[in-house]
């Protein structure tokens, strides 16, 4: 489990690392400007980041399926080659679905000006800059990688079903809450991370606006990576103790 959070972690430094630092010195300098071949790369980091992540959400779900239905063959069936192999699988599938599609994207004649209404480049506002018809090969994309994103949600709904199928027939009260402890700070996250993202690539084009699509784009590059640590870490003991201490120090200097 926690092979597969210190790959999530790197992840989500990347993830962060690749908008938020640049929209934050533009508006340090007062200004909106990224080049072409900078817009380029920080398409390909957030492709490649946020789908590695999601595989490895995934990879998360099944290795929570084994630890909690399967537990006598968790050895067997996640050991440490294992494991590696699956992080390898994630890593390298993000890469491809990045460079995939940052190569199709930019191959597509822009002719409708320069401006993205984003506070980072982000497919389809680039696509809206296009007027020919071969944007129709990165729409085509965006469906085979929903349709591929979808059926890894139907993994992780399924071997959740199964997990609290498991869980809520232990008769021990302890063995439950151990077991929802570890399983529901993965859940609250696939949840935020799935419901904002396909939000923001399946909307209506009828209820697109550009503080709708900011707001989204938040919501699904932002939060998530800077929720994961807080979400994982109120599972460590000695972290929430020291949060307990801190917050009754500052309800007393209150008083």
């Amino acid at each position: 489990m926690y092979f597969f959070l210190l790959n999530l972690s790197l992840l989500d430094l990347g993830t962060i690392s690749t908008a938020v630092p640049k929209s934050m010195a533009n508006s340090l300098w007062d200004t909106r400007a990224i080049s072409y071949s900078g817009c380029a790369a920080q398409i390909f980091s957030f492709f490649f980041f946020c789908s590695a992540e999601y595989y490895v959400l995934t990879v998360m779900a099944y290795d929570r399926f084994v630890a909690i239905c399967k537990p006598l063959h968790y050895g067997t069936l996640m050991g440490p080659r294992a494991c590696v192999k699956m992080a390898a699988a994630a890593w390298s599938s993000g890469f491809l679905h990045a460079l995939i599609h940052t190569a199709n994207t930019f191959s597509i004649p822009l002719c409708q000006g320069n401006r993205v209404d984003q506070f980072f480049c982000e497919i389809p506002q680039i696509l809206k800059l296009s007027c020919s018809d071969t944007y129709l090969r990165e729409v085509g994309l965006l469906v085979v990688s929903v349709c591929l994103s979808f059926v890894c949600f139907i993994f992780i709904v399924l071997s959740y079903v199964q997990i609290f199928t498991v869980v809520l027939r232990m008769p021990s009260e302890q063995g439950r809450h151990k077991a929802f402890s570890m399983c529901l700070p993965h859940l609250a996250v696939v949840s935020l991370f799935i419901s904002t993202s396909f939000f923001a690539y399946l909307k209506p084009p009828s209820i697109s606006s550009p503080a709708l699509d900011l707001v989204l784009a938040v919501l699904y590059a932002v939060v998530p990576p800077a929720m994961n640590p807080l979400i994982y870490s109120m599972r460590n003991k000695e972290l929430k103790a020291a949060l307990k201490k801190l917050i009754q120090l500052l309800v007393v200097q209150q008083q």
